[in-house]
């Protein structure tokens, strides 16, 4: 309660009296009002001065600067993660906006599932946080004390549903979870409602710029300092219990604890402190509120998880997109932030080599004593605020840049639509109760008058006018401020001549037959490939693939967008190999690893790391898997990988890895036990079964060589009894394959099934199951296509019309990359030009016999007579053999007159 001789005794009394003639009886809105006045007289009297901020608040950062140079404090309490405060220093390496950051990718305490684990603190030029930190790290004698709860507690206090749904891609700072100070935004849905729909505004970010941020923005400190308690104070009175409240309550103990044993270790006099934080918090109410209490309070010890921290770029909308403010909000406060400077003549703090922005600020004057505060909230509350005069000028500045950067982004705007956003945004603040037109007005009229139904470009009109009034202004972390491995990267990418901190594209050129020493920039681009964003590095031309690399090549870098990505590799290794080997590694021994993901990271290790030794490590790895795989779903991916690390090292290895062998044997095996339940499987799809197969005949030699027997294979295809059309197509291959089944029988069993018309409809799954069967048996690609054509062929058209769009979605969702094979086959199989189909025969056709015109020669001789005269010799010879014929009668008799006839003739 408020004592006599409190300045603010008058202003309570007269709430109350408004309550009671508001309500007709004291109730719990008076409860309320005298609550406020109290929280902000308690906090006006704490010995340890409190300054109440908002976050990226540009009147709060003005206020910030006056009340340093005023008071000059010589400690500075500031609520922040206490383990952020070593990477303070390196913000004179960057260009902001940055965020400080922590980073845990390996859990000792957490659910594994939450991993990795990010926090954020993002930090801009028009922040009271930044002006703060600049001022202690720049002013000798001034110590910077971070008292807000660690990164750790952060998720042991945040409530599990929060955690569990955290955004996903917010801008640049990813799903990390965002750490601010002053997060002045009202709990209760009801009351933002209601401040947004009698500020006749859309969204949060606006009713603050209209009804605080400009009314404070020439206020001197007390009148600043008072209203931002009695704000927070409001907020905090209408929060509903819950987690986050409970949350916020221990962090204010925490804090108020922390600064206790700070002042008792080092002796400071609270009267040369200054203590930063949240308007919200400035209204605290728990017991371990102020210096002189006592209540006890027991930190909960961090847990065992390993945090990493550093710098990352951040940006405009980025701060946007992790707090929910509105789009365009931070970049309208910088360009008010900058605005304010240039009216009040002000000079920020700024860290000695900040890139970009003022210089550094001159030297500080004497500092003023303190004065007793007085009741400045009754002044405050009781006059109308102060109509700023219409600023022609800079209305008229804003209407003309907008219509000359619409027609550059091809919309159809003229000084006609210059003449109409001005008047409309007069118009709009009118309707607002403003004398002078806000950003926001001025942009809604930008929307009205130029924008139509279609936007020309990539750009609309709102995003236009959020670039007119400072664009999304994107921070830069220095080299000096980088890991170590950021640096060795831009090191070893130095000879390709690029500036690799710029935002923009950068084309990298690599001819690595003239050039042999960009042999290893070549190398680090492919693995920084692999571990970065598609975007941040994209080859434009060459590849590298196994056995295989380009001599020219073709870089698209974006390091300067992506320069977050390529930190956060900085928390995983030291050096790029180190973190490629690590994630090939831990992709291997992820519980939800499978042997074809195995398999990609042998390749993977191969292709980027070079190293015989990783690569075997994994490879023996996807031997194991194998062996515990109880499904085929990535039989196909098994296939085709093995297939080429086996092509791989046969070309370019004296003899195969012991894994590879391993792998070959329990596959072989593998695939045999799963064979028969694969066929019969409802959910095991054409296409594994066929890739089954395919490991089998292709991998059979290799397999039998290495002690496999093929008895355990003929055995599993005789036990398998498929009822699927498609499956039972691969069945009568699989049997051809194995010489169980002739190749005529295969043609009449199909021949059969095209002569029945119940079998018809489904016949495009029995010509599926032949295509898939091209996999374990190229050889049937010729049977194949004489399947295909036989359909064609024999089918009367209103069978076949209708069969076709079947035929044709099945071949394109079941055997999209088996189809390109059947072409080829089918293009050596018919003629290539149409004058050849009239007198094409299909070669499974039978030919017929051409009739002969001349008679068949009669044998003569001497052993013609001997086997005339003795035939029964010469059937008893042929009956052992199995030959059958008839004799046949020498012409002209016997075969004195035959030969003497052949001598007339060949003597005339």
């Amino acid at each position: 309660m408020i004592d006599q001789q409190s300045p603010f005794g008058s202003l309570r009394d007269q709430l109350l009296d408004a309550a009671e003639a508001f309500a007709g009886s004291p109730v719990a809105v008076s409860g309320i009002l005298a609550g406020l006045v109290d929280d902000v007289d308690r906090a006006l009297r704490e010995k340890l001065e409190i300054f109440p901020v908002c976050h990226h608040s540009p009147a709060s950062a003005s206020a910030m600067v006056r009340r340093l140079r005023e008071k000059q404090p010589k400690v500075i309490y500031l609520e922040l993660c206490q383990d952020l405060q070593p990477l303070l220093t390196e913000l004179r390496n960057c260009r902001l906006p940055v965020a400080v950051q922590a980073f845990a990718t390996d859990l000792d305490g957490f659910p594994k599932s939450w991993a990795p684990l990010s926090v954020v603190a993002p930090i801009t030029e028009a922040s009271a946080e930044y002006q703060a930190i600049a001022y202690a790290l720049e002013t000798p004698g001034v110590e910077l004390v971070l008292v807000d709860r660690s990164t750790d507690h952060v998720f042991q206090w945040a409530p599990k549903e929060e955690a569990k749904e955290r955004k996903e891609e917010a801008g640049l700072h990813g799903d990390a979870v965002g750490v601010e100070i002053g997060d002045l935004r009202p709990r209760f849905a009801e009351l933002e409602e209601h401040l947004l729909h009698h500020g006749k505004v859309r969204h949060w970010s606006e009713w603050w710029d209209q009804y605080v941020e400009q009314p404070l923005s020439g206020a001197d400190y007390d009148t600043y300092r008072q209203v931002m308690v009695l704000i927070g104070s409001l907020f905090r009175r209408l929060t509903p219990d819950g987690d986050r409240l409970a949350a916020d309550e221990d962090r204010e103990r925490y804090m108020w604890t922390r600064m206790r044993e700070h002042l008792a270790a080092g002796g400071a006099d609270p009267g040369d402190c200054l203590y930063v934080c949240g308007a919200f918090h400035a209204a605290s109410r728990v017991e371990q509120f102020g210096i002189d209490s006592t209540a006890p309070y027991t930190i909960s010890p961090r847990t065992g998880t390993k945090w990493l921290y550093g710098l990352i770029p951040s940006s405009h909308s980025a701060i946007e997109a992790q707090f929910g403010l509105a789009q365009g909000s931070v970049s309208i406060a910088a360009a008010t932030w900058a605005k304010t400077l240039t009216r009040t003549k002000l000079a920020p703090f700024r860290l000695a080599g900040q890139k970009g922005g003022r210089k550094r600020a001159a030297k500080l004057p004497p500092p003023k004593a303190d004065e007793a505060p007085a009741d400045r909230l009754t002044g405050f509350l009781s006059r109308p605020p102060a109509l700023d005069a219409l600023d022609e000028a800079e209305l008229l500045g804003w209407c003309v840049d907008i219509v000359r950067l619409a027609r550059r982004n091809g919309y159809l705007a003229s000084t006609a639509d210059a003449i109409a956003v001005f008047e409309t945004s007069i118009l709009l603040a009118g309707m607002r109760n403003r004398a002078r037109p806000t950003p926001y007005d001025f942009q809604d009229a930008a929307v009205t008058c130029i924008e139509k139904d279609v936007v020309p470009g990539r750009r609309d009109v709102r995003r236009l006018c959020e670039i007119l009034l400072g664009g999304d202004r994107v921070g830069e972390v220095g080299y000096d401020a980088l890991p170590p491995l950021a640096r060795n990267v831009y090191d070893r990418l130095a000879p390709l001549g690029l500036d690799l901190s710029k935002r923009t594209i950068q084309r990298a050129l690599v001819d690595l037959g003239a050039q042999p020493e960009l042999v290893p920039c070549s190398d680090l681009l492919w693995m920084l490939r692999y571990l970065l964003p598609d975007d941040a590095v994209r080859p434009i031309m060459g590849e590298r693939g196994l056995g295989e690399r380009s001599i020219q090549e073709s870089w698209d870098l974006a390091f300067g967008k992506h320069q977050r990505s390529i930190i956060e590799l900085g928390y995983e290794g030291v050096t790029i190999e180190q973190v490629l080997e690590q994630r090939l590694r831990r992709s291997v021994w992820d519980p939800k690893a499978t042997a074809a993901v195995a398999l990609a990271a042998v390749e993977d290790a191969v292709l980027f790391l070079g190293s015989r030794r990783v690569a075997d490590e994994l490879g023996e790895r996807a031997v194991e898997l194998l062996a515990a795989e109880r499904g085929v779903d990535d039989a196909p991916e098994v296939l085709r990988r093995i297939r080429r690390l086996l092509a791989y090292y046969r070309a370019n290895e004296p003899e195969l890895p012991a894994w590879c062998e391993a792998f070959v044997t329990t596959g072989y095996a593998h695939y045999c036990t799963l064979l028969p339940t694969a066929f019969v499987d409802d959910d095991t799809g054409v296409r594994q079964v066929g890739a089954m197969l395919g490991f089998l005949f292709t991998m059979e030699s290799l397999a039998l060589a290495l002690g496999c027997d093929r008895a355990q294979l003929e055995l599993a295809v005789r036990q398998s009894h498929p009822e699927a059309p498609a499956k039972v197509a691969l069945l009568w291959a699989a049997h051809t394959q194995l010489g169980l089944l002739t190749m005529a029988d295969l043609r009449a069993r199909c021949d059969d099934l095209l002569a029945n018309p119940l079998v018809i409809p489904s016949f495009p799954q029995y010509i599926m199951g032949f295509i898939h069967a091209m996999e374990p048996a190229p050889a049937l690609s010729g049977f194949v296509v004489e399947v295909i054509s036989k359909a064609f062929g024999r089918l009367p058209d209103n069978v076949l019309l209708p069969w076709l769009p079947k035929l044709i979605t099945t071949l394109r969702s079941g055997a999209a990359d088996l189809v390109p094979v059947l072409v080829r086959e089918a293009g050596r199989t018919f003629p290539g030009s149409l004058p050849a189909v009239d007198s094409w025969v299909p070669p499974w056709s039978a030919r017929p016999v051409p009739a002969s015109s001349v008679a068949a020669p009669v044998a003569s001789g001497p052993v013609a007579e001997l086997l005339v005269g003795h035939p029964a010799a010469c059937d008893g010879v042929a009956g052992l053999l199995g030959c059958e014929g008839e004799w046949r009668d020498p012409a002209g008799g016997g075969a004195d007159g035959g030969a003497a006839r052949e001598v007339s003739a060949l003597l005339a």
